[in-house]
């Protein structure tokens, strides 16, 4: 068990990357075109609905600026199969990863990292993404990697979370933590309402974060972790042989604000926080309902959850990348003192931890 006395990990700076190719208006005619009248007309007004202004892709843009499911575009024809979205996220998962690890260094001193984490739950690639990414980097060979692999949503707590346990058990460790996720390569080819709500959320990005002992950011405090009873069917990916098929049910934000009007699961999901003291919250922006259920669960404040409404709006759902994201907006806003970061994913569980602003 590390000691009380050990050092305070710190998140010095964290940056982010996304895609050229705004994919969420071209996703929103396909879509809507493959339902029966009924269920097109509900689904215009849950895109209306969403809080989703944007989502970025890596798949390229046609020659005559078409989308991925315009004519000649990835997916223009039959499904593709999981090898050919894999061979994708080999090249593109590792460059915008990089991309992110760029505006990272524009921000922060990235010389000398001894551990590299990596957190990704859409694709495979042996050797991993870790060490194509450490490669990129020329990094030493004796860095140590870490990779998180097919956590969801919540991945960047866990990856933030073991580079706290590295800094504080080894002080002078210098952690590139990276998430990087993307999501549209698994398109799928649904012709009902609750899949295709489930993919209008999502979209690609990357982010980047030193952790270090040195004093600066937020520091990452105690973490925390609880699971929702009888909720593993409602957040689901499952591999197919024509990519990841996600599965989203609709119950999820009934679930999670039901959850959180429980006490005992609101101090375990909230790390015994009185929330009374919470002033930054920093919550994974999985859709607009799911923010909503947790700042009306909480009695949160209308601007409590701006931050994440704003990451949502501009990138969508970017799984495990996006918390990252709302914790580099928050970075650049108001000093924190007793903050909460929180994640939704399979399970059904709800990660997190606490954090504070430097002095």
């Amino acid at each position: 068990m590390t000691s009380a006395s050990a050092p305070v990990a710190w998140l010095n700076a964290v940056a982010t990357a996304t895609p050229t190719h705004d994919i969420h208006n071209a996703f929103v005619g396909w879509a809507r075109n493959r339902l029966p009248p009924r269920e097109a007309r509900l689904f215009d007004r849950m895109v209306e609905r969403a809080g989703i202004g944007h989502r970025w892709s890596v798949l390229p843009i046609g020659g005559d600026g078409g989308s991925p499911v315009a004519p000649g575009g990835f997916y223009a024809e039959a499904m593709p199969g999981t090898a050919a979205r894999m061979g994708i996220y080999s090249d593109a998962a590792p460059a915008l990863a990089v991309r992110a690890i760029e505006s990272l260094a524009a921000q922060a001193a990235l010389g000398e990292i001894t551990h590299l984490v990596v957190a990704s739950c859409t694709g495979f690639v042996a050797p991993g993404i870790d060490q194509i990414i450490a490669a990129r980097l020329n990094l030493s060979p004796r860095v140590e990697r870490l990779l998180v692999g097919f956590m969801g949503c919540y991945a960047a707590v866990a990856a933030l979370r073991s580079a706290r346990h590295i800094v504080r058990s080894e002080p002078d460790a210098r952690v590139l933590v990276v998430t990087v996720e993307l999501s549209t390569l698994h398109l799928q080819p649904a012709t009902t309402l609750e899949p295709l709500l489930a993919m209008l959320q999502f979209g690609d990005g990357a982010a980047a974060a030193l952790v270090t002992a040195d004093p600066a950011g937020f520091a990452i405090e105690a973490p925390f972790a609880a699971t929702l009873p009888d909720s593993a069917e409602l957040i689901r990916w499952d591999i197919t042989d024509a990519g990841f098929a996600m599965h989203l049910s609709g119950e999820v934000p009934a679930r999670i604000a039901t959850a959180l009007t429980d006490p005992d699961f609101a101090r375990a999901a909230t790390g015994g926080r009185s929330l009374d003291s919470v002033d930054g919250w920093a919550v994974h922006a999985g859709g607009r309902s799911i923010l909503d259920a947790v700042e009306r669960s909480l009695s949160l404040p209308r601007a409590a959850l701006a931050a994440s409404r704003a990451v949502l709006a501009a990138n969508g759902n970017m799984s495990s990348a996006t918390l990252m994201f709302v914790l580099a907006t928050m970075l650049d806003g108001p000093p924190v003192a007793d903050g909460i970061a929180l994640a939704f994913g399979p399970g059904l569980a709800a990660e997190g931890f606490g954090f504070r602003s430097a002095a």
